[in-house]
């Protein structure tokens, strides 16, 4: 039995300095642009088991297992949903049903800003809704390269999109799992949640269009930005404060899509835009061949189907696959749950990030019926059958998707590796309690933790179970409400989405950009931080200048 340790060099500055050289040296290496994303994440594992082993004092047979389970779990499920959403992207384009779905798009609006709104926001946040962990990046960064977009504006764009609706992604999880550490109810949770982010969810269709268009671009499109906004942060209030947390990101992303569409039958800006690169330096702009004018004969009633078929079967698909009554008979046919020798509860937390000493679960769940991914594979499977495509194609272009794909599911594999591996050896707490120092300001910094949980872990679920406690017992200390704080761990941790490596590498798989995640990383990171930190500033007013908005719903 180990116990973790949370101060290995008698010094809390030294060892937080310690504990930040994995995550740095891999967000150094990606941002340089010098080394390959794969190469980077390959040598942050090596200095992550280093420093594990060597500071940290973990076994080397538990760092090494740590990271294998890491690297499984890399692939099953989060690089299983990129593997699948790739592949019904590539079926959809090989038998020219894409050409329909960009004409489509054509038809409600040519505008790249419009556009921009209706598939990285609304369209991305029902994904989010249905089933999360990687799946709206994906198919989003898809879409829009497919619609012409640059590679830098697809990726980039699309992470900072799938922000506002991540707390309560996949049904309600990331609150679950907040619940389940804290011992607080998901509703109350839930409902603090939707008192913080709706604010974001009108501010982040503005700084989508802002990053693409410029202040200009933004002003002169401000009316269906604003509609979008309001139109996805109100129903996201009333659902989650007085229905439940679980279809929150559904009810208000078929809201937001419906009222943007229907507001463009009426308004349309005076002058279209149709760029498809970033305003101002877009590197990526070089590397696209020349657009093929958009086919502007409207669609028939046949086509404007066809093209929505695949996607209204994955909107089926993910919703069934997200509910947890589907989830629970799925598991009850196939499970296979593989307790990781000499690591499964040989691990203890300790207090002050749990109250006593507290076992730490290694399992790796083969739950594959139950897989989003597997969901989305059977969702390209029943369309490409419905599409005209045989059995012998789909194989084979399944095994070109494999090929494209390779690459980055080995980098998504190695950087959940450091992910597991910093989770299970408390070098992630030693971070966290850094920031469980700051004093009164607190209620800032401890929004910030649930920023570095999402950077770190790549899941605002996994941010959540990783400091929902220690968000509790230090709020409870400093005289802060605990409900507050743990909600904002969760609100805080959806800015840390657009920036961890995993969604990063997920956004150059979408958009065919490999090689190119310091790029994305760079333009990207700002965004983050300052999005963040504007979280913050709304808890810390919460927590000091209003605590109405903080006060428990009975």
């Amino acid at each position: 039995m180990w116990n973790q340790v949370y101060d290995p060099l008698h010094s809390p500055v030294l060892s937080t300095i310690a504990a930040a050289i994995p995550v740095v040296t891999l967000l150094i290496l990606i941002a340089s642009g010098r080394v390959q994303a794969h190469i980077a994440a390959i040598i942050a594992v090596i200095v992550a088991n280093l420093i594990t082993i060597f500071v940290f004092t973990m076994p080397a047979n538990m760092s090494i297992r740590a990271s294998i389970l890491g690297i499984v779990t890399g692939f099953f499920p989060i690089g299983w949903i990129v593997l699948n959403v790739i592949f019904l992207y590539q079926v959809t384009v090989t038998t020219g049903r894409f050409e329909l779905l960009k004409r489509a798009v054509g038809g409600v609006t040519e505008d790249r800003r419009l556009q921009l709104l209706l598939i990285a926001f609304s369209f991305g946040a029902f994904f989010e809704g249905a089933s999360g962990f990687g799946t709206p990046v994906a198919i989003t960064g898809a879409v829009l390269i497919g619609l012409g977009f640059s590679p830098l504006a697809a990726s980039g764009l699309s992470l900072i999109a799938n922000t506002a609706p991540v707390a309560f992604g996949a049904l309600g999880t990331p609150i679950q799992g907040l619940a389940s550490v804290t011992g607080l109810d998901p509703y109350i949770l839930g409902a603090m949640v939707g008192r913080q982010l709706p604010i974001f969810s009108l501010i982040v269709p503005f700084w989508v269009v802002w990053a693409f268009a410029g202040w200009k671009g933004m002003k002169d499109v401000w009316p269906a930005i604003l509609v979008t906004g309001v139109s996805f942060a109100v129903p996201q209030f009333v659902i989650s404060n007085f229905i439940n947390p679980w279809i929150v990101d559904i009810g208000a992303s078929l809201i937001s899509m419906g009222a943007l569409i229907l507001f463009l039958k009426v308004w349309q800006p005076r002058q279209l835009w149709l760029s498809p690169a970033l305003r101002g330096r877009d590197e990526s702009a070089a590397t696209m061949a020349a657009a093929k004018p958009l086919d502007k004969t409207p669609l028939t009633q046949s086509e404007l189907f066809s093209a929505l078929l695949p996607w209204i079967i994955v909107c089926i698909v993910m919703l069934v696959w997200g509910n947890g009554g589907f989830k629970t008979w799925a598991n009850s046919i196939f499970t296979w749950n593989y307790p990781v020798p000499e690591l499964h509860q040989m691990i203890n937390k300790m207090p002050p990030v749990a109250p006593g000493p507290t076992k730490e679960s290694a399992v790796f769940g083969f739950t594959y019926l139950s897989f989003t991914g597997t969901g989305m594979l059977i969702a390209a499977i029943i369309s490409g059958f419905l599409m005209g495509v045989g059995p012998g194609r789909l194989l084979i272009q399944y095994g070109r998707t494999i090929r494209l794909c390779a690459i980055s599911l080995i980098t998504i594999s190695a950087m959940l590796a450091i992910g597991t591996l910093t989770r299970l050896s408390g070098v992630d707490a030693t971070l966290g309690l850094a920031f469980a120092a700051t004093g009164v300001l607190y209620p800032f910094f401890g929004t910030l933790l649930g920023w570095l949980g999402v950077a770190l872990t790549g899941s605002d679920t996994a941010s959540n179970v990783l400091f929902g406690n220690l968000q509790k017992i230090t709020s409870e200390q400093l005289g802060l409400s605990p409900i507050l704080m743990a909600a904002a761990n969760s609100s805080g941790g959806v800015m840390g989405k657009m920036i961890d490596a995993q969604s990063i590498v997920v956004a150059s798989t979408a958009t065919n950009w490999y090689g190119h995640e310091g790029t994305i990383l760079r333009f990207v990171f700002w965004h983050s931080i300052v999005l963040a930190s504007l979280v913050g500033l709304f808890v810390t007013l919460q927590a000091y200048v209003w605590p109405f908005t903080a006060m428990v719903l009975k």
